[in-house]
């Protein structure tokens, strides 16, 4: 079945319609959501191999986010049993997710799996993706492809480290460890989903685990084995590796500024009074040795107007702060509305 953004309708209709909570005896439904650009050769193998039983689900829907595609990507999905939502344009990975959230949380999902459409992830592992949220021990799962070393996917040795050196950028930014921090196989308890706000567009899933990490949900990894490389064509996301890698980064400092806006403008400030800090002691220095400032005044102008720009950057920081607390209230009104409106969170 293919439908626009603007008549979303859910291919399985078995679960509760009005969206009730799924505890005791009520429906516990997953959503399984594939972006996908031009992917026909691979789309309808990906959603065939969707499992049609979870342990702990009742019912399963299929949706596929067809991002702008020019081939037949979207007839491929449908022929395979999925629902499809086009974007008349391509948008991006981070688009595709959004929608793909949307349509979760409007069409009652209790989990959201996401699982690319290239064929580089086995549906198969859904059931053991799922199992830390099913069993109630995590908010969000993420597949890991370097948490065990025995799974370590057949990539090139650059797209290892850059894998591994963002992870190590999340994990300082998060406070918490993680391995593998850009796998698109993941899993999303209701409240997770609920309590997702993301901007980004061109891609997601490091925002995804700054967004929750600093909300305190849990996050677990699990490690599963994931095809190195595409079967078919190169990646849409990360095709140049230092494009992908520039406006990630871009994306990561900008979630960390939102939601650490005294740190993140505190340590630029820092970074503008500890040369300031020293070019006066210098200043002082030559001060005392030659008993004139000249001709280093220069230090002093210099030291002057980095103190004054730490200044500026350490007000900004404050005001961000004041800005981050009406945020955090802003959003936890928004979480209650959401679960109100809908089935709410799932325990």
């Amino acid at each position: 079945m293919s439908i626009s953004n603007s008549t979303l309708l859910a291919r399985n209709t078995s679960a509760d319609p009005g969206g009730g909570l799924a505890i005791g005896g009520a429906t516990r439904r997953l959503l399984v959501a594939l972006p996908a650009l031009n992917e026909e050769r691979t789309v309808g193998d990906v959603v065939r191999a969707v499992p049609a039983e979870v342990p702990g689900i009742d019912a399963i829907d299929v949706l596929v986010i067809d991002d702008g595609s020019q081939d037949r990507t979207g007839t491929e999905a449908a022929a395979a049993g999925a629902t499809v939502v086009h974007h008349g344009l391509q948008r991006g990975v981070g688009a595709a997710f959004h929608t793909a959230l949307a349509y979760g949380l409007d069409h009652g999902a209790d989990i959201l799996v996401t699982i690319d459409s290239d064929g580089q992830f086995d549906p198969r592992d859904i059931p053991r993706l799922i199992e830390p949220v099913v069993a109630g021990r995590a908010d969000f799962a993420t597949a890991s492809r370097f948490l065990d070393e025995a799974l370590l996917p057949d990539m090139p040795a650059v797209k290892i480290w850059g894998n591994r050196m963002m992870s190590r950028l999340i994990s300082s930014l998060a406070g918490k460890r993680f391995y593998d921090v850009s796998c698109g196989m993941r899993c999303y308890s209701r409240r997770a989903m609920l309590q997702l706000h993301l901007l980004a567009r061109f891609t997601y899933t490091q925002e995804v685990i700054l967004n929750l990490s600093f909300k305190d949900l849990r996050i677990e990894e699990v490690p599963i084995r994931v095809r190195g490389e595409r079967e078919f064509g190169e990646s849409r996301v990360a095709s140049s590796l230092w494009r992908y890698a520039l406006r990630t980064v871009q994306i990561i400092f900008r979630c960390y500024r939102d939601y650490h806006p005294l740190r993140f403008f505190g340590g630029l400030a820092l970074m503008l009074l500890v040369p300031a800090v020293a070019l006066a002691a210098f200043l002082g220095w030559k001060y005392l040795e030659t008993g004139a400032f000249s001709p280093f005044k220069w230090a002093g102008a210099l030291a002057l107007t980095l103190t004054a720009g730490a200044g500026v950057l350490l007000h900004v920081g404050i005001i961000g702060d004041m800005l981050n607390r009406h945020r955090i209230y802003l959003e936890e009104i928004l979480f209650r509305q959401r679960s109100e409106s809908g089935k709410g969170p799932s325990p």
